[in-house]
């Protein structure tokens, strides 16, 4: 039986997809919600660090699942291999309900004025394809609001004299300060830095019938079973549902969109939770599967018109992947540090994410999230062996000694950097997987050398009395905070959609999520794809003119 005809098809229910479908049906719009993966519950939050989805040693805890779908990466030298999702080289995201704000770490940053006018600000950097967005900062502005205060954003920023302009403050105050920001907070002052309590989309007090943060230790890459981390599962995406205009269908992979003779998005081909091939047809197809898979669909949908994949008549469906290399230092002291205060991440400085002489750019800096034993057991100084009795007494003596400051990097992004569909290799269902190739950019690296010798000054004033850095190389960057394959611009010659997150090339297909993103800030981007979705959504029901569609 033929599948009722609906207003728009979103494919991808993490943090764009959430927000669209949201917004849509809210309007009154029919809306299918189609997510590859489940609907996690509390009953998922297992307390056990080898399941954990920050190490993915036994597998990706929130999907999706190694058997059925791998990829093949190309790395520096050109060798190819076969890759699963709990392999580091995957670059993998949460394939569920949610997407990664089912089990992120819940940084919820507004980027700065200036991270949307890199080139701008910059200049060309030689090799790169830097650029600005076609949208500023205060296109964003009022979205960037929206999704603070309707989801709900708890901090204090006050003393970040970096941020961009606010017209209101944070939803939510910060939690109280854990022992390492106790520690932290003087020695950044002592150096004349800014530091301020970050931004989280987490509940410190109830907030929109949800409860307030337990601060467990078992935070990031965990279901919370308080329901007190913010994402689209536990917000926007109940909200569309219970409008009675959306239908969410788990466990569902989208094969390609379906167009026309003359084209235009007809809807889309999935294979449901039974692997059978269904059809559903649809007024505007909305994609929002991340950067990776995002590209993939386009790339997988071929058409007469489209030979080279849908929206990539320019070959620029799939360039410029990039995510955040990480960079900052650890350091030991001679107490313990640790208080078992979850989520552990409480402050951060902004002082040197621009304005650093001879770079294009730079990073945020900020205490890490609680690691938990096994992932401290990766993280050892060079100068302890890697395994064996020096390494077993190390983590016993240094697990509650240490501290970790880190932050992404503004990457550069590269032309040749990028996700291609393999001719090859196929998944459970018989579609062409991604093919990820490519480098960082080598001032990339210079950045993150820079950042981590700040990292590093910081600790030893708050008293380290050992310190060793942490870095990145040349390897493709493409797994957290994944973005930039079908970038945003006004030139359909040099991007793959127009500032509204519409194909050039089809006007009733949509891209919103942070494949748009021109650059990807030096923060985590879950608030901007966010806001962003916002925006998009808002220009789409502005447009919207209506249909036969029930």
């Amino acid at each position: 039986m033929a599948l009722k005809r609906v207003h728009a098809v979103i494919i991808g229910a993490g943090a764009g997809g959430g927000v669209v479908a949201k917004e849509l049906a809210t309007a009154g719009l029919s809306v299918v919600l189609l997510e590859r993966g489940k609907w996690h519950s509390a009953g998922d939050c297992r307390k056990d660090d080898l399941f954990n989805q920050r190490t993915q040693v036994l597998g990706a805890k929130f999907g999706p699942d190694d058997e059925r779908n791998p990829r093949v990466l190309v790395d520096e030298h050109g060798q190819e291999s076969l890759v699963v999702p709990s392999d580091g080289g995957y670059s993998n995201n949460a394939a569920c309900v949610g997407g990664g704000t089912f089990s992120y770490g819940a940084m919820a940053w507004r980027y700065m004025e200036k991270d949307f006018r890199m080139r701008s600000t910059y200049g060309a950097v030689e090799g790169s394809t830097l650029a600005d967005w076609p949208i500023a900062y205060d296109d964003l502005e009022p979205y960037y609001e929206k999704a603070e205060w309707e989801l709900g954003v708890s901090g204090d920023d006050s003393n970040n004299i970096f941020k961009a302009p606010r017209k209101k403050p944070l939803p939510m105050p910060p939690l109280p300060p854990s022992k390492e920001h106790r520690i932290l907070l003087p020695a950044a002052q002592r150096l004349g830095l800014h530091p301020f309590d970050i931004p989280m989309l987490r509940n410190t007090v109830p907030y929109n019938g949800r409860r307030s943060c337990m601060r467990c230790r078992w935070c990031v890459g965990f279901a919370c079973e308080l329901s007190a981390r913010t994402g689209t599962h536990n917000t926007v995406i109940p909200a569309a549902l219970a409008t009675g205009n959306c239908e969410l269908r788990t466990e569902c992979m989208t094969r390609e969109i379906l167009l026309d003779s003359q084209g235009r998005a007809s809807g889309v081909a999935y294979f449901d939770a039974h692997d059978r091939l269904q059809e559903q047809p649809a007024d505007l197809v909305i994609v929002c599967g991340g950067a990776i898979e995002s590209a993939r669909l386009l790339l997988n949908t071929k058409h007469r018109l489209f030979p080279n994949g849908l929206g990539n008549r320019s070959d620029w469906v799939g360039r410029n992947l990039q995510s955040h290399s990480y960079a900052g230092a650890n350091g030991l002291f001679d107490y313990d540090t640790y208080d078992d205060l979850g989520p552990g991440a409480s402050i951060a400085i902004c002082d040197y994410n621009h304005g650093n002489p001879g770079l294009a750019g730079g990073g945020m800096l900020a205490n890490e999230f609680i690691r938990l034993p096994y992932q401290f057991m990766a993280n050892v100084p060079p100068w302890v062996a890697p395994w064996g009795l020096e390494h077993k007494e190390f983590v016993r003596s240094a697990y509650k000694r240490t501290i970790v400051l880190m932050g992404p990097v503004q990457e550069m992004p590269l032309f040749d950097a990028r996700v291609q569909v393999d001719p090859k290799v196929k998944d459970h269902w018989g579609i062409p997987v991604a093919r990820l190739s490519g480098t960082r950019h080598s001032h990339t690296i210079e950045i993150g050398r820079f950042l981590a010798a700040k990292a590093e000054a910081w600790l030893k004033e708050a008293g380290a009395i050992q310190t060793w850095k942490r870095g990145f190389g040349k390897s493709l960057s493409g797994g957290q905070h994944q973005a930039g394959t079908c970038r945003m611009g006004d030139d359909p010659k040099t991007s793959v959609v127009n500032k509204d997150c519409q194909l050039h090339d089809v006007d009733n297909v949509y891209v919103i999520d942070a494949s748009v993103h021109v650059t990807n800030g030096a923060f985590n981007p879950a608030l901007t794809i966010l806001a962003n979705a916002y925006r998009a959504s808002a220009n789409l029901l502005r447009a919207w003119k209506g249909s036969k569609a029930a």
